[in-house]
C-alpha cells in the first residue's frame, strides 16, 4: 500500500521509515503542505498523512477521494483543520494520535513559562558578551501562585502534575472535569472565575468553533493585571489582536506561544533571509516579554516515535478491515 505524506520534513522521513521497516508500505514524502494547489501530487495513494497546518476541506477530500485515497492519517492530536462530516460522507477513514506524548508538550509549556520568568534566554545573551548584570533579569517565584488549566486531557493533566511539583495553587476548567484530579487537589471552576483568580494560565484544549477565540478582548479585561498565558494548543484559541492590546496596556504580564493563528505561513519553514509581511507577528516578537518558539512543544524523540508507530499501526489495521488499538478513528 502506498502513503503520500504531505508537509513532510527530513525528521519526519527519519521516525517512519525507521518504524515501517515492521510494515513495508510504499512512503511517498511531500514538503508541500496539503490544499488545493497540491492534490495532484497524490498518485495511485491508499492513503494521506498529513499535519497540523494541512488544509482537508471538502474539496480537497472530495478530490481526494476520486483518487483512490480511503485514509486520512493525521499524525497529530488535533483534528480543526479537517472537515469530518465531508469525510464521513464521503467514506473516508479519518485517523490521528490523540496521545502521542502529553508529557512533551506539557514539559514544553513549563519550559516556556520558566523561560519568560527567570529570563533564562537573555541571561544566556548576556553572558556570552560578558555581561553579568542581573538588572532587568527578575523574576518571581512559581512556589504558591495560582495556575489556570483550560482543558484537563492528557496533557492539561501532565501539565497540572508538574505544576503542584512546584508548589502551586492547581485550577481548572474543562466540560469533563477529571475526578482524579480533583482528588489530588485540582480545584475545577467556571471559566470566568478561573480568569480571574489565576496568576498564570494554560491552554490545553482543542480548538473547536465554540472556543475560537477564548482568549479575546472580554476574558482578558476579567484577568488579573499582569497575568501570564501560555499557549501550547492552537493559534485561534487567542486573538492576537486582543492580546497585543492586552500586552500594550500591561494587562498581560507574559505570554508564551508555541502556536500562532496564521501560523501555516511561516512556521516549519526557514525563512531568515526572507521578509515577514505579517505585521502581527512581528508586533508579537518586538515585546521583550513574549516568547514564541514555532510548534515545538511535541518535538522529542519519544513523541515523534509514538506518532510514526500509532499512525502507521492504525493505517495497517484499517487497511485490513481492523478496529485500531486505542481506537484512534474518528470515522469509518
Amino acid at each position: 500500500m502506498k502513503i503520500t505524506f504531505f508537509s513532510a520534513k527530513p525528521y519526519d522521513k527519519t521516525f517512519f521509515d525507521r518504524f515501517n521497516q515492521d510494515h513495508g508500505f510504499e512512503l511517498e514524502y511531500q514538503e508541500t503542505h496539503l490544499g488545493p494547489h497540491s492534490v495532484d501530487l497524490v498518485k495511485n495513494a491508499e492513503a494521506v498523512c498529513v499535519f497540523v497546518n494541512d488544509k482537508l476541506t471538502a474539496p480537497v477530500l472530495e478530490a481526494l477521494a476520486q483518487k483512490g485515497v480511503q485514509i486520512i492519517a493525521l499524525r497529530c492530536a488535533g483534528f480543526n483543520n479537517t472537515d469530518l462530516e465531508a469525510a464521513k460522507r464521503l467514506g473516508l477513514a479519518v485517523c490521528r494520535v490523540p496521545a502521542y506524548s502529553p508529557e512533551a508538550v506539557a514539559e514544553h509549556a513549563v519550559a516556556m513559562l520558566l523561560t519568560i520568568n527567570r529570563k533564562t534566554h537573555k541571561a544566556y545573551n548576556r553572558v556570552r558578551e560578558q555581561n553579568f548584570s542581573l538588572n532587568g533579569l527578575l523574576g518571581f517565584n512559581l512556589h504558591d501562585k495560582t495556575v489556570g488549566v483550560i482543558g484537563t486531557g492528557k496533557i492539561g493533566k501532565a501539565f497540572t502534575r508538574i505544576m503542584q511539583g512546584f508548589g502551586c495553587k492547581v485550577l481548572a476548567y474543562d466540560i469533563h472535569p477529571d475526578e482524579a484530579l480533583s482528588a489530588a487537589g485540582v480545584t475545577y471552576l467556571p471559566l470566568h472565575d478561573l480568569l480571574r483568580q489565576s496568576d498564570i494560565i494554560s491552554l490545553h484544549c482543542p480548538l473547536t468553533p465554540q472556543n475560537h477565540y477564548l482568549v479575546n478582548r472580554e476574558t482578558l479585561s476579567l484577568m488579573k493585571p499582569g497575568v501570564t498565558i501560555v499557549n501550547t494548543s492552537r493559534g485561534g484559541l487567542i486573538n492576537t489582536v486582543d492580546i497585543i492590546e492586552a500586552l500594550k496596556t500591561k494587562q498581560v504580564g507574559a505570554l508564551c506561544i508555541d502556536v500562532y493563528e496564521q501560523e501555516e505561513k511561516l512556521f516549519f519553514r526557514d525563512l531568515s533571509s526572507h521578509i515577514i509581511d505579517d505585521d502581527l507577528i512581528q508586533r508579537l516578537m518586538s515585546f521583550p516579554n513574549v516568547l514564541i518558539t514555532a510548534h515545538q512543544a511535541f518535538f522529542t524523540e519519544e513523541a515523534l516515535s509514538e506518532i510514526a508507530q500509532v499512525t502507521l499501526n492504525s493505517i495497517a489495521d484499517i487497511h485490513n478491515h481492523q478496529m485500531p488499538a486505542g481506537s484512534p478513528v474518528m470515522l469509518t
